[in-house]
């Protein structure tokens, strides 16, 4: 049996452990419900942006660079996880949809035609060893993410887009649904055509709470729908100015729904982690208390004997 020294001391640190993790799951609690809030107080927004994107896309006009389709081949994959770890399946899960998209599409990780930009330490780190290079890399983006800290991630994505650098862009990212469900979605981002924009309000709109009534909305649209707008000073200037804004608040709300999903799973992880440390220090308490009890017994025979053997 174990000294009743070493089990004291394996107690000690268990329950150490399960102080910081109990701290920790009340940190990510606070975090979580600061920036669930942000995110679903962005969501009208953003959704109206997504819905705007694809009617203009479908305009019998001169639509700007972003919203055009291009022949080429050359595509880029952006890949948003967190800084840290110790959150669970967060991370490792849009690894894996990342994994099984260039396997479903028989993409090459070494391949110079595919560019990747990874957002969040933990894909600097998996995609560094996975791929020949990385087009660009974002990390610290805030626990309450603003626009302008999202805005070099808009602007290298825009501007390679209309340089030619990658006539596609794929965003893989966890969706925030709630605190105890987060999916990771694979988006096509650049360029934008109304099928892909139908797609992801589809998937972002949440089926209950705020904001369900936008799916039955969006159920009885038709995606050819014809609108009449009116458009001043001209049209090639208003669109040519509104779908690099659009673009930005749709990459704005693919990070506010990352930070909110990313902070439920590390609570949801830590009180795990403070449950498995209450559970593994009841079970070396109550062996703690089973040898004390064994050793008391021992000395108490052990002194009976001598006792008699004296007599």
């Amino acid at each position: 049996m174990e000294s009743l020294q070493n089990i004291k001391r394996h107690l000690k640190g268990v329950q150490n452990i399960r102080q910081i993790t109990k701290a920790m799951e009340l940190v990510a609690a606070n975090k979580m419900r600061r920036s669930q809030e942000i995110a679903l107080a962005s969501r009208a927004y953003g959704f109206a942006a997504l819905d705007l994107l694809g009617t203009l896309s479908r305009l019998e006009v001169d639509l700007p660079a972003l919203l055009q389709k291009r022949p080429g081949a050359k595509r880029a994959i952006v890949v948003v996880t967190s800084d840290k770890g110790l959150a669970g399946a967060f991370n490792s899960a849009v690894l894996r949809e990342y994994e099984n998209y260039i396997s479903k599409n028989n993409i090459d990780p070494q391949d110079k035609s595919v560019s990747f930009i990874a957002v969040g330490q933990k894909a600097v780190n998996y995609l560094e060893r996975r791929t020949h290079s990385l087009a660009a890399r974002f990390v610290r983006f805030g626990d309450y993410t603003s626009l302008e800290e999202t805005d070099p991630l808009s602007q290298k994505l825009v501007d390679g887009f209309l340089n030619g650098e990658w006539d596609e862009v794929i965003m893989i990212s966890t969706h925030f649904r709630t605190a105890l469900r987060q999916e990771v979605l694979t988006r096509t981002l650049l360029p934008v055509n109304p099928a892909a924009v139908r797609e992801t309000l589809q998937d972002v709109i949440p089926e209950t709470g705020r904001f369900a009534d936008l799916r039955a909305r969006l159920s009885e649209q038709r995606v050819d729908t014809a609108v009449t707008y009116k458009i001043e000073p001209t049209v090639k200037a208003v669109m040519e100015s509104l779908a690099p804004h659009l673009v930005r608040t749709e990459i704005y709300q693919v990070v506010l729904e990352a930070n909110a999903s990313e902070w439920a799973a590390r609570r949801f992880a830590m009180k795990s982690a403070s449950d498995n440390a209450k559970e593994l220090g009841e079970e070396l308490t109550l062996q703690f208390n089973k040898s004390r009890q064994a050793d008391i017994t021992r000395q108490i025979i052990e002194i009976a004997a001598g006792a008699e053997a004296l007599s």
